[in-house]
């Protein structure tokens, strides 16, 4: 069972996710100034091991963390959660949302449901 990430932890699977596998210092170095401290990174990293999100392989001293949980799980989870609390599981909702938020025209909505359409036949 998924459990929902903190932004923090979301931040570094969405680098995991991105590299495949990585050493700590790899993660902070694709991360956005202000760096945070090794420590830190490390210490989410594990956090996200417990979780189940990330396992390790050691060499010598060095631990090579990667992802075990696939980025399309996690979307699903994060998106079913979206669905569930704020828009009672109904699609029809969502898109009333984003096209009265996001301000969508005719062309937009136009391609989303092309894209449903040739989803539904695959």
């Amino acid at each position: 069972m998924l459990k929902e990430l903190t932004k923090a932890e979301e931040q570094i699977m969405l680098i995991l996710w991105e590299m495949g596998e990585a050493l700590v210092k790899d993660v902070i170095e694709k991360m956005d100034e202000p760096k945070p401290a090794y420590n830190t990174v490390s210490t989410v990293i594990r956090v996200l091991e417990g979780k189940g999100f990330v396992d390790h392989k050691a060499i010598g001293n060095t631990h090579i963390y990667f992802p075990i949980v696939a980025e399309a799980d996690y979307k699903r989870f994060a998106l079913n959660k979206v669905m569930n609390n704020y828009f009672e599981n109904s699609y029809e909702s969502l898109v009333s949302f984003l096209v009265k938020d996001k301000k969508m025209n005719s062309d937009e909505l136009d391609e989303i449901i092309k894209l449903a359409e040739k989803l539904k036949k695959t």
